[in-house]
């Protein structure tokens, strides 16, 4: 077997252990037995080689692939083309089959073998409602600490749902945040100690950029970010869709800009008077080594300019000791870090860098 197959069914592997730790079986399954079928040279090895997924097995973060197959075939499941398959997809109305699912899927990828190298050259965009679960607990830091209304600048913002996060309602059994009539509810979203729910942040601004950026009032936006969507993770569907009907009722600027060449447009001057805190989920690993290098220099940069009636901070959802930590860095002074721990999609969101009851 040739090496770059033998590559990618090793990021093919890689992936799938990570959906079945973040609770997707069928993805799990679906893609161990791709990369079965990409050892043997079959249809699915054929799309990924169209696709340039031999290239890509260096990359920082190796799922890019197999989540653009998977996406791409999950869009074809959500318009009613692939209905053998559709059998399987909980988010279609399906029952998951982890052994039978596994021949359907390339079946599906052979009828399909054509148009799949065109669908999997959308980027991953996902736009997690739930994530802003995690991302609540550092605005809420920050606005506690300076006492300011914040000004919120996201990179990687996608269609810029988690822009609105005061907007939806947040819900556990340690304490609730947000406006109870909320159409949005991100249920399970706190454990272990409190974070600083009592603290009700006023936002004076919020904008974002993104290398392709997403209309939340569109149907192919809605429809590709339902598709990035694992499909046996029911939770994640009512609220993005919920999120995409609100949207549009309070619009949000996100411009089509790169992160780094964009914040040094943006943090070019400090902004008395608010608190301004650029933040991202799980963006990192696209950016690659020498993005992030140049992403922390610009960030350090206005880390420098900041002073007491301009305060400035990183907030953070990114890969940790063992999911996702929620990382704060706050200047004037520079200090760092670790709020919570919490999943790549948010809930449930630990804690740890207080234990304040507000």
């Amino acid at each position: 077997m040739g090496g770059s197959r033998a590559a990618v069914a090793e990021a093919l592997r890689w992936q799938a252990g990570w959906c079945d730790r973040l609770g997707s079986p069928l993805y799990a399954a679906l893609l161990e037995y791709t990369a079965r079928d990409v050892e043997a040279g079959g249809p699915a090895w054929e799309v990924l080689a169209a696709a340039g997924a031999a290239e890509r097995t260096g990359e920082l973060f190796r799922g890019g692939p197999a989540l653009q197959l998977m996406g791409a075939v999950h869009r074809l499941v959500l318009e009613g083309r692939a209905p053998p398959l559709a059998r399987f997809y909980p988010s279609v109305g399906g029952t998951v089959d982890t052994k039978a699912a596994g021949p359907v899927l390339i079946e599906t990828i052979a009828a399909h073998a054509r148009e799949l190298p065109e669908l999997m050259d959308r980027p991953i965009q996902t736009n997690e409602v739930g994530r802003s679960a995690a991302l609540l607990v550092g605005f809420l830091a920050v606005a506690r600490e300076t006492g300011l209304p914040l000004r919120v600048l996201e990179i990687g913002a996608s269609a810029g749902l988690n822009l609105r996060w005061d907007r939806y309602r947040y819900t556990s059994e340690i304490g609730d945040w947000g406006d109870p009539a909320s159409p949005i509810e991100i249920t399970d979203a706190f454990t272990g100690e409190t974070p600083p729910l009592g603290v009700r942040p006023a936002v004076a601004e919020r904008r974002g950029c993104d290398p392709a950026p997403l209309d939340p009032a569109d149907d192919d936006t809605r429809l590709t970010l339902l598709s990035f969507t694992w499909p046996d993770q029911g939770r994640r569907f009512p609220q993005l869709r919920a999120a995409l009907e609100l949207a549009p009722s309070m619009p949000v600027e996100v411009e089509h800009a790169g992160a780094v060449e964009w914040l040094q447009a943006v943090l070019a001057e400090p902004r008395s008077g608010v608190a301004t805190v650029v933040f991202h989920s799980v963006v990192l690993p696209y950016l690659g080594e020498d993005g992030i290098a140049a992403l922390w220099k610009v960030l350090e940069s206005a880390g420098e300019r900041a002073h007491r009636d301009a305060p400035f901070a990183w907030l953070s959802l990114e890969a940790g000791a063992d999911l996702a930590d929620v990382r704060l860095m706050t200047w004037p002074g520079g200090e760092a870090r670790l709020l919570a721990h919490a999943s790549y999609h948010g809930p449930p969101v630990r804690w740890v860098g207080g234990v304040d009851r507000e």
